[in-house]
């Protein structure tokens, strides 16, 4: 595994075969992947920090989706990639369906878990008010969103059974830094759907039964808009999907990597 910093953008890479590409959501990093990169045997997975998360240093100029896809569009040009398989979480997901509905021909798949094609309007104030949060109250503040986000956002099985996974969750929150995190959540607040009609490419969607950020019903309805969309929902699993059930996630990615093989 090789991690090299490009336009101030964290990549690591490992393996070799088919370029995959790995896009975290908000708050996560590339290790959002580490506990199903088992699924991944005999691709080259390419895993980054969308910028002001994790190691990516924050742009220059405010984060958007726009930003985030010109990203995802600059590393494979640093990489020489061109068509990739993607995976996605939470809102990497809204990243990698502009990217998918953009470029088209360019990606092989995608797998989304927790995907959601945009916050509903309800829930925008919401998350503009943690960035709020995030920007005036720092490090004080992150804790209280990491906390919130455990308590919110894993399944209750979780948060019984697995104390691992909810150190691991609140470490990811906690560790970002606050001003990205703030930017990060503005530009999900923001987020719009994209033409998701567009894209050509076999789509598995993964979600929980307590997911509450993609809920069933709104995985459904973005997996009925997809002309290759197949919908599989997890039972006692919140929105941290890679973290809560990470053994089935690896056995939902071999399967679907051998079905379009």
């Amino acid at each position: 595994m090789t991690t090299q910093i490009l336009n101030g953008i964290a990549v690591e890479v490992s393996g070799e075969g088919d370029p995959l590409l790995c896009i975290h959501g908000l708050g996560g990093s590339s290790n959002t992947w580490t506990p199903v990169l088992p699924a991944f045997d005999g691709f080259k997975v390419i895993r980054f920090d969308l910028p002001g998360s994790g190691r990516s240093a924050l742009a220059s100029k405010p984060l958007s989706i726009e930003l985030y896809v010109q990203t995802v569009e600059h590393v494979l040009e640093a990489l020489g990639v061109d068509k990739v398989h993607v995976v996605a979480h939470s809102m990497g997901t809204i990243v990698a369906a502009h990217f998918a509905a953009r470029h088209p021909a360019r990606v092989n798949s995608m797998a989304l878990f927790g995907p959601l094609l945009a916050p509903p309007d309800a829930g925008r104030p919401g998350i503009q008010a943690r960035a709020d949060l995030a920007r005036s109250g720092g490090v004080e503040a992150m804790q209280d969103i990491a906390d919130a986000i455990v308590k919110g956002a894993t399944a209750q099985q979780t948060k019984d059974s697995q104390p691992a996974v909810v150190a691991l969750v609140r470490e990811c929150i906690m560790r970002q830094p606050a001003e990205g995190y703030s930017q990060s959540c503005e530009a999900l607040s923001k987020a719009q759907p994209a033409t998701v009609e567009n894209i050509i490419a076999p789509v598995l969607l993964v979600t929980g039964d307590q997911d509450g950020v993609a809920p069933g019903p709104a995985v459904k309805a973005f997996t009925e808009r997809l002309a290759k969309g197949r919908m599989v929902t997890f039972d006692e699993c919140g929105h941290w999907t890679t973290f809560e059930k990470p053994v089935q996630c690896i056995a939902e990615l071999k399967q679907f990597y051998q079905s379009i093989a």
